[in-house]
């Protein structure tokens, strides 16, 4: 198994693509740290994947000591700590005409402040254990669509941050760290949102060729596998890369204008 008797920490890992990476981690070997919002949701994944293999915590991660906290929660019931995934992420619609700052400053400190805070709790457990990081971004994080500026913005700042510390910390403690940027996938809250927008119930059924070549877009499922890739050792010295998840090139690619239209990722 690629990561028996790893010990991982996933922060929004009760539900989507945080909880697909739980349990593919949990089918290579590891076991893991559930951490999420909703305590019912962390109860019943820990309940699926075994007690045995998960804990949960339940804690808004911008909070102060949060993230010492699940460290901690990981050291205390496994022993040790090989990997974390920054994985929780805000993703709300905003644009220049109707972000204030508070709002500004919400997406930020949940996308980029609450991940770096969470590998410095984590460095000193990572660099006993030769382990390593990695973040989940976005494709947006290259510019972004016009209503999801904020967004975007955060993400962008998490790759620069990938990047930044892939060099600097495989340097000084031996601790890799790695991106993934997901596309479009197909996720309870991202149904849940287009739901919100007005579109039918099985909206992912249908969709244009432009934005789904493939006839649907990605599943949490195909996320997780590409991670198993970089959570295990498998993926060597490898430090400060980045991995685009979409299925078309996603720079530089200029849909038809006619393309038929649809909410924003």
């Amino acid at each position: 198994m690629r990561l028996e008797n790893k010990v991982i920490l996933i922060s929004g890992s009760a539900t989507g693509i945080g909880k697909a990476i739980a349990k593919r981690c949990v089918s290579e070997g590891a076991r893991v740290i559930i951490h999420g919002l909703e305590a019912d949701l962390c109860a019943e994944t820990v309940a699926e994947l075994g007690t045995d293999k998960a804990v949960s915590h339940v804690e808004d991660l911008t909070l102060e000591g949060c993230p010492q906290r699940l460290v901690d929660l990981a050291v205390a019931t496994f022993g040790k700590l090989d990997a974390i995934v920054n994985n929780a992420a805000m993703v709300s619609q905003g644009n220049i005409h109707n972000t204030d700052a508070a709002f500004f400053m919400k997406m930020m400190s949940v996308n980029t402040l609450a991940p770096f805070l969470l590998i410095q709790a984590a460095l000193p457990e990572l660099t006993k254990t030769r382990g390593n990081v990695l973040n989940i971004g976005s494709v947006n994080a290259y510019s972004g669509e016009p209503n999801l500026l904020p967004y975007s913005i955060s993400k962008g700042a998490l790759m620069t941050l990938t990047r930044n510390l892939g060099d600097t910390l495989m340097r000084e403690n031996g601790v890799r760290v790695n991106q993934i940027n997901p596309g479009w996938v197909l996720t309870e809250n991202e149904a849940k949102r287009k739901r919100e927008h007005g579109l039918k119930d099985d909206w992912y059924a249908d969709l244009p060729k432009v934005y789904a070549p493939a006839g649907r877009i990605l599943w949490p499922e195909e996320i997780a596998a590409a991670a198993i890739f970089w959570l295990a050792d498998e993926s060597g010295p490898v430090s400060g890369q980045v991995m685009d998840l979409e299925q078309y090139p996603f720079i530089g690619r200029n849909p038809p204008k006619d393309s038929s239209t649809i909410p924003a990722k």
